[in-house]
């Protein structure tokens, strides 16, 4: 991307978009694979947001063959980050009764009488414009277009017409970077999407900034009770990239500069799905400050998995350090790179709500292959 857009989405990105809650990583789970996204920390409208995510899956046993291709080599990860994205749209996190035709929770508004919503104030602006009259709304709903045809009504307490509805337009909170591609020039981090803390959507990226994070505090996780990383970056707002898209496997996008690893400088070559197998591994993860450190675990279990899903495998902490001071895979942690064998195999998503030393990873093939078509797409636009 060029360096003109990025400084816009700085400018556009500098105001506090941490309004209201969304997901950057995962959350708790009460089911027998009961997992947490590790990375995640509750967003909104804090001076140190946090995002959090989840997903239940079963396991095959054995590894499956996948491609057979030249080791990609890639500067891994680690580094706390903080995200702030606005939506394509406003996404409803509230509704009323507005009658059979209405909006529900977790639609997104697209635009209203024909004219794109680029945040929440447009739609208050465009109700009391009207006066009572009906508005044509573009809704995304399940995936598909529709129009609904609503008239707002007055509401004598606040003396405003209203749709009777709550929307959010924006989001921020703390991850990790997973790796930096220098041959593609595109970064992956989070291993699973960004949803909304109130619906449970998948948040699209209109536009969106990846920022330079601290850690502040640590929440030892417990049975029943995963930990979260907390972290700053709002405040000094020193950005590194955009976010360019929000998918199922994590956030892509460019950064504005290569990234840099002390323990890694000269980059990890890639381990294809088939290369991952039980045993140890470790993971690097920033827990205090600004510094990424390699802590050991152990990948108990690898999945049969023949599309691409952010649970590839299942993952222990053995660490004494890392034990000692979070208590295995917290929120916030999403995203770590996972290392085994001298390659990048994948990274943290998840951590078991029942067992927080224990936890779900998403394979790095996976993520690459969402980097790759970002990649693409942009080499078509260009």
């Amino acid at each position: 991307m060029k360096k003109g857009r990025i400084s816009a989405a700085r400018k556009a990105l500098a105001i506090a978009v941490a309004i209201g809650s969304a997901l950057l990583c995962a959350w708790p789970m009460n089911s027998a694979a009961s997992a947490s996204s590790s990375q995640d920390q509750r967003l909104g409208g804090r001076a140190r947001p946090v995002i959090t995510l989840q997903w239940p899956q079963f396991f095959g046993a054995g590894n499956e063959k996948s491609r057979d291709s030249a080791p990609r080599v890639l500067i891994p990860g680690g580094q706390a980050i903080g995200v702030a994205i606005r939506t394509q749209g406003v996404l409803v996190v509230g509704a009323g009764d507005n009658g059979r035709d209405s909006l529900r929770e977790g639609d997104m508004i697209l635009s209203v009488n024909g004219v794109p919503l680029l945040e929440s104030a447009m739609l208050t602006e465009a109700v009391n414009a009207a006066q009572g009259q009906p508005l044509s709304l573009r809704i995304s709903r399940g995936g598909q277009e529709n129009d609904l045809l609503l008239t707002p009504r007055y509401d004598e307490s606040s003396r405003a017409w209203r749709l009777g509805v709550w929307v959010r337009d924006s989001t921020a909170g703390v991850g990790t970077l997973t790796y930096y591609d220098p041959a593609m020039g595109t970064y992956g981090a989070l291993g699973h999407a960004i949803t909304d803390s109130d619906t449970g959507s998948l948040l699209p990226v209109r536009e969106g900034a990846l920022m330079q994070a601290e850690i502040v505090d640590v929440r030892r996780g417990q049975r029943g009770a995963p930990g979260e990383l907390r972290g700053s970056f709002l405040r000094e707002q020193v950005t590194l990239g955009t976010v360019q898209v929000n998918t199922a496997l994590g956030i892509y996008g460019q950064l504005e500069a290569p990234a840099a690893s002390a323990l890694y400088p000269e980059g990890l070559p890639t381990a294809s799905r088939g290369q991952v197998h039980t045993g140890a591994a470790t993971i690097l993860s920033t827990i205090a400050g600004q510094e990424a450190c390699e802590y050991a675990i152990e990948i108990t279990q690898v999945s049969r998995q023949s599309a691409a899903a952010p649970k590839s495998m299942v993952l222990r902490v053995t660490d004494e350090r890392l034990l000692s001071s979070t208590g295995g895979i917290v929120q916030g942690m999403s995203g770590s790179p996972i290392l085994q064998d001298g390659r990048i195999v994948g990274a943290v998503t998840h951590v078991f709500v029942s067992d927080p030393t224990q936890g779900y990873g998403v394979f790095i093939d996976w993520m690459l292959q969402q980097s790759d078509a970002l990649s693409a797409q942009q080499s078509e636009a260009a």
